[in-house]
């Protein structure tokens, strides 16, 4: 079935129960993973002017440190479970598409996320990378909450 699984994280406690879920399908498939993260670009609003490039450095060497501490605990959990896994720091890019490429890219044959499940309001405002994967993807995705 699947042989090759994409599986999303962003250092979230729901996005774990994704990385669990998707490591435990991998086992019984016998497939092999690879782990992805993604860090973004620091937000930047209209009106604010005058962050040094001291600041903007600061904020990518801290999501790049988030997110290397990240997929090692991840990779950790597949080594644990006997699953082979790698792992890939997408920096600096919109979530859903660096996901979506990763998976093409690596020739994943499914995509494994968690879903934190907001809806109404909440949902419009702070966007959802798991609906945005699922309109986008050639490649099956598996929802997890």
């Amino acid at each position: 079935m699947y042989q090759h699984i994409l599986i999303s994280i962003d250092g979230s406690e729901v996005a774990q129960k994704g990385v669990d879920h998707g490591l435990a399908l991998a086992k019984s498939l016998g497939a092999k993973v690879t782990i992805i993260t993604v860090t973004e670009r620091m937000p930047t609003y209209p009106g604010i002017e005058g962050m040094s490039d001291a600041a903007y450095a600061n904020y990518s060497a801290g999501q790049t440190e988030a997110a290397g501490e990240t997929l090692s605990a991840a990779k950790e959990a597949a080594s644990r479970v006997g699953v082979s896994a790698e792992t890939v720091l997408f920096e600096s890019a919109p979530p859903a598409e660096a996901i979506i490429e990763t998976a093409k890219a690596h020739n994943c044959d499914l995509i494994a996320m968690a879903s934190h499940g907001r809806r109404g309001l909440r949902r419009l405002v702070l966007g959802s990378v798991t609906s945005e994967v699922l309109g986008h993807s050639p490649i099956p995705v598996l929802v997890i909450r």
